[in-house]
């Protein structure tokens, strides 16, 4: 188990457990903190299942995490992985159960004042055409042929069926549909799971929240993503639902059976992984492909709903209601990309588990809009607390393979937000603070109580002052949809 004294910090806001820490560590593991969030990340093993990733085949560089790093499955949630060469592995622990959660964020062009009198009626509305909640359908009914359809083709699927504009796949990253997905190599029961899902939020951390720009830090970034302050924005959060959760469930299953075959000895079951030219790699990574695209598609579904509340409450009360797309990130998937490691151009395969990618200016990939100022990061906070819009640095591209927080970073597991905190006194609390709760459970809402989480203020903080992200614009909170 790795103690204080193991850890040495290199430079400002960056820490290391060194490689010949254990025998079996192939790369150092590094993470982004300081000693507060150091000290909190000593209170579970997210730490030891960090330098656990560093034990991977093919792992290049560093293992690291991000200063939202706490406790997951196998890899800690905030862990970065590049793995390369013939040897190179995937890991769906790397990835998550939930694949492709991610969070889009819509902008109005109302102020906070034009919304107030409607603010009430708005959150309502939007419960109401927001399924959220673990059992609920969505308003779309899909055959299996036409689920794969939306495997294959995420939000273009959504495009060519009218729920979705051609500037929202332009700022969604990978335009909406990851490459390489092919339904076939998705089960019937994942299938059947994701079949009825297709525009709902889910339940846990899930969210639909309308927020004000509270604080604009840059503005020449900001305007780019036609941000201002005072602004009524909104931040959709969720994923790929029971469809990607049977997926990672059927992958790990699998790997289990075969990891052996490849000759891989590792130190956590959990890592459980195959090499990702082997064919059990190359299945999964479609099948991944095809949860990320189902859950492109699922936020594409919900932007739309949301588009539909703000029409039916505020058409004829204001001008101009309607949202547009200021971008849409991914914080839960294996990606091929190009970086440089010790100074070779590599092709790698990118883990980032609860963390996002944050490409700096130029990236090629990146919307036309935003060439100049380099990725959008979207980093919600919890919930009542602020959220942050940032973008991706130069320093991000030469530190974490383009990569930087995805949110606050759990300090309380769900079990126990549920003991200490009463969901009616959550929701009165948020209410006094003037903020609208819509919420299909109590106990949901406690456990996801801020009191739970890091102050997100403070993780940013972090990634800022470590330069692989820079803050752009503040939001806070005045309405808030939970299943």
């Amino acid at each position: 188990m790795v103690m204080r004294k193991d850890i040495r910090q290199i430079r400002p806001y960056v820490y290391e457990v060194a490689r010949n820490f254990r025998h079996d560590m192939r790369v150092p593991a590094r993470f982004y903190a300081d000693e507060l969030i150091l000290q909190q990340a000593l209170n579970d093993d997210c730490l030891d299942q960090l330098i656990n990733t560093a034990t991977l085949p093919g792992i290049v560089g560093y293992a690291l995490a991000m200063p939202d790093i706490h406790q997951g499955y196998g890899f800690p949630i905030g862990g970065v992985v590049a793995t390369a060469g013939a040897d190179g592995v995937i890991s769906p622990g790397g990835v998550g159960f939930d694949i492709n959660c991610g969070v889009r964020l819509l902008a109005s062009h109302l102020d906070r004042q034009s919304v107030q009198p409607y603010l009430s009626a708005l959150a309502t509305e939007l419960y109401k055409q927001v399924p959220s909640g673990a059992g609920e359908k969505g308003f779309v009914s899909l055959s299996v042929k036409e689920l794969d359809e939306v495997l294959a083709q995420g939000s273009r699927w959504a495009l060519k069926k009218g729920f979705a504009r051609a500037d929202d796949l332009e700022n969604t990253e990978e335009r909406g549909m990851m490459a390489g997905a092919d339904p076939a190599h998705c089960s019937a029961r994942a299938k059947e799971r994701g079949k009825s899902q297709l525009g709902t939020l889910g339940s846990g951390n899930h969210f639909a929240e309308v927020d004000e720009v509270a604080e604009i830090y840059d503005d020449e970034a900001a305007q780019a993503m036609g941000l201002f302050p005072g602004q009524i924005v909104v931040m959709i959060h969720c994923g790929s639902r029971g469809f990607g959760h049977q997926v990672c469930t059927d992958y790990v299953d699998m790997f289990q059976k075969v990891i052996h075959k490849y000759g891989i000895h590792l130190p956590d079951r959990q890592l459980v992984c195959a090499p990702l030219q082997s064919p059990e790699g190359q299945a999964y990574y479609a099948a991944m492909s095809c949860a990320a695209n189902f859950a492109f598609a699922n936020r594409q579904l919900l932007a739309h709903q949301v588009r539909q509340a703000f029409r039916t409450v505020l058409a004829g009360k204001v001008k101009n209601f309607d949202l547009f797309q200021v971008y849409d990130i991914t914080h839960n998937m294996a990606k091929i990309e190009m970086h440089d490691v010790d100074g070779q151009r590599l092709q790698v395969c990118v883990h980032r588990k609860g963390a996002t990618r944050a490409f700096g200016p130029g990236a090629d990939v990146l919307p036309r809009d935003y060439q100049d100022i380099g990725q959008p990061v979207l980093v919600p906070g919890s919930m009542g607390t602020a959220s942050y819009v940032l973008v991706g640095t130069a320093g991000s591209m030469a530190q974490t393979f383009g990569s930087s927080c995805h949110g606050a970073g759990r300090v309380m597991s769900r079990s126990a937000a549920k003991r200490l905190v009463q969901g009616g006194e959550l929701r009165g609390h948020l209410q006094a603070q003037g903020i609208e709760v819509r919420a299909g459970s109590l106990a949901g809402l406690a456990e996801e109580a801020p009191s739970a989480y890091k102050d997100v203020d403070h993780v940013v903080d972090v990634v800022h002052n470590a330069g692989i992200a820079r803050r752009v614009a503040r939001l806070v909170p005045v309405a808030v949809v939970k299943g």
